[in-house]
């Protein structure tokens, strides 16, 4: 995914397959991931879609912060307030969960695919 600026050159945004349809909208985690990362209590995010009867999938965010006793309800409602104050409200995640560190390659990329895996376990497919 990507687009060219008016001097032609391509800027590469996010990957295809890193695309979260909930309820038939295209929603693109970089967007939403851009904007975590500037939170404060932030330190590394993941946003994934995962499994949801009603609308296929829906948006969650995977938070890593500093500090483990951060962790819980209020700043989840912190995370998920913030980003109803800078996103559209069908692009902000429905839930936060923490860890104590995201998994990425030996060269920096986050391994979103193992993260996935964690919540779709083994379905046969991604469709709900």
């Amino acid at each position: 995914m990507g687009y060219v600026d008016e001097d032609g050159y391509l800027f590469l945004t996010d990957r295809q397959s890193h695309m979260i349809i909930a309820g038939g909208v295209n929603i693109y985690p970089q967007e939403i991931e851009n904007l975590l990362i500037t939170h404060p209590m932030v330190v590394d995010v993941a946003v994934i879609g995962v499994p949801d009867s009603d609308r296929g999938e829906q948006v969650k965010a995977i938070v890593q912060t500093e500090d483990r006793s951060s962790w819980g309800a209020d700043l989840e409602a912190e995370l998920l307030s913030f980003c109803h104050a800078h996103l559209a409200r069908y692009k902000c995640p429905r839930s936060v969960d923490f860890v104590d560190e995201l998994p990425r390659l030996p060269t920096g990329k986050l391994y979103k695919r193992l993260l996935k895996d964690r919540y779709w376990g083994d379905r046969a497919t991604r469709i709900v």
